[in-house]
């Protein structure tokens, strides 16, 4: 399997990653995960974007521009003759000796790579079930860097307890999933919590909304608590794997009947139809 790394195409196995690369040491440095759909990136040009800015916001210089970084990743695509899968792109501020403070002379390092993963039909078709804790991750979930510890707890919490996602909340405030965004329908208005340092501006999230407007859903960007949850007439994720999921359950409750509601069918088609 070929991958990028930095301004080249190579094999895996050509690679190392160094002892003291800040991204293994301190989880210094930031990544996206983009959808191929038919060997088609999709929304690649808004994940290029959220990347970009996300090195601005920890301060990292990328070795180059957009358009180049487009271009390898398309090139990698054709390569490794993805057809459905993920691509996953990695820059890290680089290897120095293990010191806090940004080092002076680093270089950093991009990685990308592809694998094969099927669309999850069955939890589109038939919902999943997620489960409520509390929110600990850092506060600028805005950034998409490598600090997932936060995501990781939680999203093993939620397996040990048979569910797919765990569904966040900050004093009864709930923010967004463990690796998704959470959308609540009630009285054919759709909310999901404003895109602010607390939550991730989701590719996937952008374009349900999109989506929404078009379709005549009123949406609103405003967080909602805990207790709504269990009160809302339909509940699903977002999420660049996840697409637009139905939460059928919390923690063994019913999301009002427990099946998918029309408004998220309809907003399931509209995606459909942009992909």
């Amino acid at each position: 399997m070929a991958i990028l790394y930095n301004d080249r195409l190579t094999e895996r196995d050509r690679i190392h990653v160094d002892i003291e690369d800040r991204a293994y040491q301190f989880g210094d440095g930031i990544y996206e995960v983009i959808r191929v759909y038919e060997g088609r990136p999709f929304c690649l040009s808004e994940h290029i974007q959220r990347f970009e800015r996300s090195a601005e916001e920890i301060r990292l210089q990328l070795p180059y521009g957009r358009k180049r970084l487009e271009g390898f990743l398309q090139e990698l695509i054709a390569k490794n003759r993805l057809k459905d899968g993920t691509v996953y792109l990695q820059a890290s501020r680089g290897a120095a000796p293990r010191s806090h403070p940004f080092p002076d002379g680093a270089r950093p390092v991009i990685i990308a790579y592809t694998q094969e993963a099927p669309r999850p039909l069955q939890f589109l078709e038939q919902g999943i079930q997620a489960t409520l804790t509390k929110d600990i991750r850092w506060l600028r979930c805005d950034i998409k860097t490598l600090n997932l510890l936060g995501a990781v707890l939680a999203k093993q919490y939620a397996v040990e307890r048979g569910c797919q996602e765990a569904i966040l909340h900050r004093d009864g405030r709930v923010t967004e999933g463990s690796a998704t965004n959470v959308f609540l329908v009630k009285d054919g208005i759709l909310y999901t919590h404003p895109a602010n340092h607390l939550i991730l501006h989701g590719i996937t999230r952008a374009v349900t909304i999109e989506a929404a407007k078009e379709e005549g859903i009123p949406c609103r960007e405003e967080a909602f608590t805990t207790d709504s949850l269990f009160r809302a007439d339909e509940l699903f994720v977002t999420g660049t794997t996840t697409e637009i999921s139905p939460v059928i359950s919390i923690d063994g409750r019913k999301v009002n009947k427990g099946t998918p509601g029309p408004i998220t069918r309809k907003l399931q088609q509209a995606f459909e139809k942009r992909i």
